[in-house]
């Protein structure tokens, strides 16, 4: 075969080893029925942690309708969160992945980070559109060309441009990228796995995500207020399974062991979401689990006291739960007011009834 006749411009092509078709079916790129030209390469950069990537993943589906001929790359920490048949190059960050970035002519870089790592690169990657954050010549964050963009920039700078701004993070995201949001859904793989969970299915089963990671403790629910809504829901005929990782784990056995709720331990990321699949509501601070249970269309319990609740997007699954007074403790780690408190169990309760259908 002639080296012209080679297709690099197919979806399916590796340039170092045979392709899938190839391997499969023993075809040519000359006589290949499988052939899936595209037409341009999109970068997009999400490094964050997993919960941030799992919520911008509905770009994803926007990306697929509008530039279906586009082959698209995604850097980030978390490569083991992504949806693999919507992204065609899925690339953990190392030097490796970074210096062949810098090689690659893209049509359409995203960065919708503004840490340094991002902005470098947004800056240091070619491609003839850039959208988001780039570094400015001090190296620090700053919006690309749009409107949009200069909107996010500010809400992250000044807690009371944050606090007036009423728009969710998709609309947010989906307007850097000149898209108009259409309830488009966050993408999630649920793969099984061997480990079982003894749930008794006839019954609604709600899911109680105790923690909230350690940099944000000020948005711990107090545990007695756990063990307090576990009974309610248990004494209303719900089966009730505490969630966390690690650092929640002797909470949870304590929990367990003065409520009744069932507790099956702390697991591995694929673990964890297949378990909160099992769940019909899920409750929860702001962290990675409230973006596994959008992911997974549950019906959601969110508390929330130190975030503008305008940034949460639930699809109308769900409702938002906060303290009865506005605490001062605005996007700050710790409260000294701890005014979770002020969030009562039976409010919860009545929220989970409300949505548990």
């Amino acid at each position: 075969m002639h080296i012209n006749m080679i297709k690099t411009d197919c979806r399916y092509f590796r340039g170092d080893i045979p392709c899938a078709p190839h391997k499969n079916h023993s075809v040519h790129c000359s006589d290949c029925k499988y052939y899936d030209k595209t037409d341009e390469i999109i970068l997009i950069i999400k490094l964050g942690a997993i919960g941030d990537v799992i919520r911008t993943t509905p770009l994803l589906r926007k990306l697929k309708s509008v530039k279906s001929a586009a082959k698209i790359y995604w850097l980030t920490y978390t490569p083991e969160i992504l949806p693999k048949g919507w992204v065609d190059k899925i690339l953990s960050v190392s030097i490796e992945n970074i210096e062949l970035l810098k090689c690659i002519e893209f049509d359409w870089l995203i960065n919708l980070d503004k840490d340094p790592l991002a902005v470098s690169l947004a800056k240091k990657i070619t491609a003839e559109k850039k959208s988001g954050f780039i570094a400015d010549k001090h190296g620090l964050a700053e919006p690309i060309s749009n409107e949009a963009e200069r909107h996010k920039w500010l809400t992250g700078l000044f807690d009371d441009f944050n606090k007036e701004n009423t728009k969710h993070y998709l609309q947010e995201v989906f307007e850097i990228c000149g898209f108009d949001f259409n309830d488009e859904q966050y993408i999630i793989d649920v793969k099984e796995s061997a480990t079982k969970f003894d749930l008794d299915k006839s019954r609604k089963v709600v899911g109680l995500n105790t923690g909230c990671g350690g940099r944000w403790i000020s948005r711990l629910w107090p545990e007695e207020y756990w063990v307090e809504l576990s009974k309610m829901l248990l004494n209303k005929g719900y089966e009730v399974a505490l969630l966390g990782g690690q650092q929640e784990d002797e909470k949870n056995k304590r929990i367990s062991r003065e409520s009744g709720a069932k507790y099956f331990g702390h697991f591995p990321l694929n673990d964890f979401i297949l378990l909160m699949d099992k769940c019909d509501v899920i409750v929860t601070a702001v962290t990675m689990a409230m973006h596994i249970a959008i992911g997974l269309q549950k019906q959601l319990i969110l508390f929330n006291n130190i975030f503008n609740k305008n940034e949460f997007y639930l699809y109308n699954r769900g409702a938002i739960l906060e303290p009865d007074f506005e605490c001062g403790c605005y996007f700050s780690p710790t409260c000294e007011n701890n005014c979770m408190q002020y969030l009562k169990p039976e409010k919860v309760f009545a929220a989970i009834e409300k949505n548990a259908h």
